[in-house]
Order: structure tokens, then C-alpha cells, then sequence
């Protein structure tokens, strides 16, 4: 397909209220920078049922349009109206690039659109820029287990298409900027929508843990030897009021739940604090934390590679350290 603009879109997921979930938010922050460069607008697109708030999220966070497709059949996510919806849009306006976020529905919806789209996809990118010389996106993104980052291009192709983990960027600050909303009466028929949701089952509430959303995460990797080491971890983190990460090495172990792990095949993660506990810093997990805003090494290996990307690191035993560290923070809190 023809590019009819140098646009960058942005998909915004939503949720079954309606309201905008964190990635697509999060991508409008590096959409802006990517769509300076490509000469065009940032735009975020909406499809979901009800989609009011997403849309004021969408524009108060930098959008400079936002195209929405609303409708009852879209409140619950199926592939079929998703991208039915998006290929609608994508055609009439055929935009240079699309961010989608890296979430089951978007790894999901993304290869079908691409396919019809006959375009490439890049999933599960953990880094973006534009190529200077030709204009092409640079999608950087783990390889190989996550061993080697792989940077890949689509020069022949458009629209260029990428997903994007949750958690890679922070949400872009808040502005004045009033978006142009364009509004397409575009809906689905049943008979479309070759799938029915019969139930929905959600985590419990002893399973979930919001690694993405967390301002705090204290995580264990090999270094705390097995299931009882993570009960002193877990008192540090609710001290803090953060909750608790692992490594890979630690969850294949069996010593925690997987839905705790950070890493690339994990979460990738953000937080304000991340405290790393026993882990040695293989790239897998490096690249999974790179977002943080302050990361603290605790580990008795001194040449340990977690130390080369840590703010602060401390060398030394963690069954030693982390209860001492706990104290100290409840004698902060009083």
C-alpha cells in the first residue's frame, strides 16, 4: 500500500470501561519524537465501546488527531472486528507507521492486519528510531533468546508496523494541546466476527501482580536460593509499598510464579525503584529494566554484569543486606 501521508499512528488499547490502557499512552511519548522526524503528525487511534475517556487521555498526553471507531461490538476484544476496524481506517487515511503495544490483543490483531496489509511487522520491539538517511523506521528488538538485539527495517513496504512492549517508555507529560477527533461510523456485523467469548476468567487477586504499573519492584534471581528467599525480599518490597520481581533463573526454578518475572521473556518494566536482589544481569534482563529511573545491585559477585547498568550498587551477602535495608526504611516510616 501507498503511504497518503508521513503520519504516525498510535494504537490505543482500551479497557472494557472504555478508558485507555497504559501502553498506548506510553507510545504517544516516543510517537511524537518518531512523527517530528517523519515530517507528519502523531495521531492515536481509539477502538473500543464508549471510548470517551481514552480519547481525552489520548489528547491531553500529546496526540495532535485522534481517529475513533466506537461501537458495542468492540467492548469486548475479538480479532476479527479489531481488525476489521483498523484495516477501515488504515485504508482511507494509509498512514507511513503504526505503534501497536505488545499486549496479547495486539500481538494477537497485528500479524492478521499486517498480512492483509501486505506489509512487515516487527514484534515485540524494545527500541525505535527513524533512519536518517532513507526515512525508514528502525525497529530494535531481542533476538536469539534475547542474546543479540536485532535492528530491522521495512523499506519496501508501507505502512511500516511494529508492537511495542508495555512498560519500554513512560507516559508522556500532560499538555494544552487540543487534538482534531475524527469520528468513523464504522461498524462490524455478527456474522464478521467468527469467535464468541464464552466466559472470561480473571487472575486472582493472590496471582496478579502489576509489574508494569508498579513505582517499585524488589526482584530475586538465582542469588536467593530458592523459595524461602524471596520471604525477605517480599517484606522489603511491602515496607516500600512495591511488590516482588524475578528473574528467569529463579521462576524456571519453580520458586515463584511466573507472573512475576521481568526480563524479555517476562515483563519489561519502569518503576521509579528497582532493586535487584541476587541477579547477575544477563542481557535477558538487563533489557527488561533499562526503563527504570533508579536501579540498586545487591550482589556478592563484585564483577557481576548488573553492576555495569546499576545507579548504586552494594557488594555483599543479600541475607545480610536486604533485612537491614528493611529496618531501616520502617524506622524512615516511623
Amino acid at each position: 500500500m501507498e503511504a497518503k501521508s508521513k503520519d504516525l499512528w498510535v494504537f490505543i488499547e482500551t479497557k472494557e470501561d472504555g478508558s485507555a490502557k497504559n501502553v498506548g499512552i506510553e507510545l504517544l511519548n516516543p510517537g511524537r519524537e518518531l512523527a517530528n522526524k517523519q515530517g507528519g503528525k502523531l495521531v492515536a487511534v481509539v477502538v473500543g465501546y464508549n471510548t470517551k475517556a481514552a480519547v481525552e487521555e489520548a489528547g491531553k498526553h500529546g496526540a495532535d488527531q485522534i481517529i475513533v471507531v466506537d461501537g458495542e461490538e468492540y467492548k469486548v476484544f475479538s480479532t476479527d472486528a479489531y481488525k476489521l476496524a483498523m484495516l477501515h481506517v488504515i485504508e482511507k487515511y494509509a498512514p507511513t507507521t503504526i505503534l501497536i503495544g505488545a499486549t496479547p490483543e495486539g500481538r494477537d490483531f497485528a500479524p492478521r492486519l499486517s498480512c492483509n496489509l501486505k506489509t512487515g511487522l516487527t514484534a515485540d520491539c524494545t527500541g525505535l528510531d527513524i533512519d536518517d538517511e532513507t526515512g525508514n523506521m528502525i525497529w530494535t528488538r531481542p533476538t536469539f533468546g534475547g542474546n543479540l538485539m536485532a535492528c530491522i527495517m521495512c523499506p519496501d513496504n508501507r505502512p511500516q508496523m511494529g508492537t511495542v512492549r508495555p512498560g519500554v517508555f513512560k507516559k508522556p507529560a500532560e499538555t494544552e494541546n487540543k487534538a482534531e477527533v475524527i469520528t468513523e461510523d464504522f461498524h462490524v456485523t455478527p456474522d464478521q466476527i467468527r469467535t464468541e467469548v464464552l466466559k472470561v476468567m480473571k487472575e486472582s487477586a493472590a496471582d496478579f501482580v502489576d509489574l508494569e504499573g508498579a513505582d517499585i519492584i524488589v526482584s530475586g534471581g538465582r542469588g536467593v536460593g530458592g523459595a524461602d528467599g524471596f520471604k525477605i525480599l517480599k517484606d522489603l518490597a511491602d515496607a516500600l509499598g512495591g511488590v516482588v520481581g524475578a528473574s528467569r533463573a529463579a521462576v524456571d526454578e519453580g520458586w515463584i510464579a511466573h507472573s512475576h518475572q521481568v526480563g524479555q521473556t517476562g515483563k519489561t518494566v519502569g518503576p521509579k525503584l528497582y532493586i535487584a536482589c541476587g541477579i547477575s544481569g544477563a542481557i535477558q534482563h538487563a533489557a527488561g529494566i533499562t526503563g527504570s529511573d533508579v536501579i540498586v545491585a545487591i550482589n556478592k559477585d563484585a564483577d557481576a554484569p548488573i553492576f555495569d547498568i546499576a545507579d548504586y550498587g552494594v557488594v555483599g551477602n543479600l541475607f545480610d543486606i536486604v533485612p537491614v535495608f528493611t529496618e531501616e526504611v520502617k524506622k524512615l516510616k516511623g
